[in-house]
C-alpha cells in the first residue's frame, strides 16, 4: 500500500534534496537550484546531506540550500523528492530509508551493486507506492531522444565511449563507470533479451578493468559491439547503428544525429544484352540521402530532473524505471563475468603478476 504522508499535490512547490555531494551530487544540487527560477517547475532545493560535513556545507552555501547532518533530518524537514548520489554500495540503504519514509527517489547509476539488491529496491518502491527513477543520464541526451522516433529494426551497433584517465570512480571498473550508459541506451533501442556475451578487458592504470571490448548478441539477431576506455588520449562518445536501409550515427557529446538513408536497394537485371550479359539498369543503383534530424541542445541532467519531478508531481511512471536500471546492471554483471572468464582462459593473471 502506498505511503501518503508526503504525497505532493499538483500545485504545491516540491521540496527536493540531494544525498551525496560529490561531483554527481553537486551537479544535481546545481540543477535543482536553477530550476527554482523556472515558475513552471515549482521546486525548491531544500537541502543536501553528505558524510563530509564540510563538503555538504560548501555545496549548500553555493546553491542556497541547507546542509543537514543526516538523511533522517532531511526527511524530518519535509523533503519530498531526493537524488541519491552516494557511492553505489550505499544506494539501497539510503533509498530504503527515504522510500520507507514516504520520499520519492532518483537513484544514480549503477542502480545497486548487485542484481539482488536491485530486485530488493524494486520491491521496496512497489510496496510503498513511491516514484523511483534510475539515473541513466544519456536517455535524456537530446540526440538520443531525437533518435528514438527513427528506430525500426536496429541490427548492428558500434559504440565507443573513451575518456582520459582521472582518479574519479576507481572503486568500480570501466563497465559500471562508463559502458553502463551505452548498455542502457542499446537495451532500450533493441528491446530483445540478451542471448550471448563475449568480452575482454584489462586493468591499465588502476586495479580495476580500465578498457574493455564487448560483443553482445540479442535473441532478435541484433549484434552490438561496445568499446569503453578510461585511459584514452581523447574523449569520444559515439553510438552508430545499422537498420534496414539506414545508417544512424549519434554523437552524445555534440548532441548530433546523422542519418544516411538508402533508397533503390533492390537491383533489377536489365533486358538481356548480348554484349554485356547481366547488365544492371542504371536506375537500379541505390541512392544515399543524408538527413539531419533537428536536435535542440539541452543539458541532459536538467531534462532528467524535470522528468523526475513531473513523475513525482503526476504520480506517473518514470521515463527510466528501476526495471530499466536493473536490466542495464544485469547486462553489466554478465560482461564482468565474461571478462573474468576470458582472463582465466588467457591466463592474464600470470602476465600481471609477472
Amino acid at each position: 500500500m502506498g505511503d501518503n504522508r508526503n504525497m505532493p499535490n499538483s500545485s504545491e512547490t516540491l521540496r527536493a534534496g540531494v544525498i551525496g555531494c560529490g561531483a554527481f551530487g553537486r551537479n544535481h544540487a546545481r540543477v535543482y537550484r536553477d530550476l527554482q527560477a523556472d515558475p513552471s517547475q515549482a521546486v525548491q532545493l531544500l537541502g543536501v546531506v553528505d558524510l563530509d560535513a564540510e563538503r555538504a556545507q560548501a555545496v549548500a552555501k553555493e546553491f542556497g540550500a541547507q546542509a543537514f547532518p543526516s538523511v533522517d533530518e532531511l526527511i524530518a524537514a519535509g523533503v519530498q523528492a531526493v537524488s541519491v548520489a552516494v557511492p553505489t554500495v550505499s544506494h539501497l540503504a539510503v533509498a530504503r530509508r527515504l522510500i520507507e519514509n514516504g520520499v520519492d527517489v532518483l537513484v544514480e547509476k549503477p542502480l545497486t551493486t548487485t542484481v539482488a539488491e536491485a530486485d530488493a529496491l524494486i520491491e521496496l518502491a512497489q510496496r510503498h507506492g513511491r516514484i523511483a527513477q534510475a539515473g541513466h543520464l544519456e536517455r535524456f541526451n537530446p540526440a538520443v531522444r531525437a533518435t528514438v522516433p527513427l528506430l525500426t529494426r536496429p541490427m548492428f551497433f558500434e559504440v565507443h565511449r573513451l575518456s582520459v584517465f582521472t582518479p574519479r570512480s576507481l572503486d568500480v571498473d570501466v563497465i559500471l563507470d562508463l559502458m553502463i550508459h551505452d548498455l542502457d541506451v542499446v537495451l532500450s533501442f533493441v528491446k530483445s533479451p540478451v542471448k550471448e556475451i563475449r568480452a575482454v578487458g584489462l586493468p591499465i592504470l588502476s586495479p580495476k578493468v580500465d578498457i574493455a571490448n564487448v560483443r553482445m548478441e540479442f535473441e532478435s539477431g541484433c549484434v552490438a559491439n561496445f568499446t569503453a576506455s578510461r585511459v584514452s588520449t581523447e574523449r569520444i562518445r559515439k553510438l552508430r547503428f545499422f537498420q534496414p536501409h539506414e545508417y544512424v550515427s549519434v554523437d552524445y557529446s555534440r548532441q548530433d544525429v546523422l542519418v544516411l538513408r538508402v533508397e533503390g536497394v533492390t537491383p533489377q537485371i536489365a533486358d538481356p544484352d548480348p554484349f554485356n550479359p547481366g547488365a544492371v539498369a542504371a536506375s537500379a543503383f541505390p541512392s544515399i540521402t543524408p538527413l539531419k534530424p533537428q536536435v535542440e541542445p539541452q543539458e541532459p541532467l536538467r531534462v532528467e530532473l524535470i522528468s523526475f519531478l513531473r513523475a513525482v508531481r503526476e504520480r506517473s511512471m518514470p521515463e527510466v524505471t528501476l526495471q530499466d536500471g536493473r536490466r542495464a546492471l544485469a547486462a553489466a554483471m554478465q560482461i564482468i563475468d565474461a571478462i573474468a572468464e576470458h582472463s582465466r582462459h588467457a591466463r592474464l593473471g600470470e602476465l600481471t603478476r609477472g
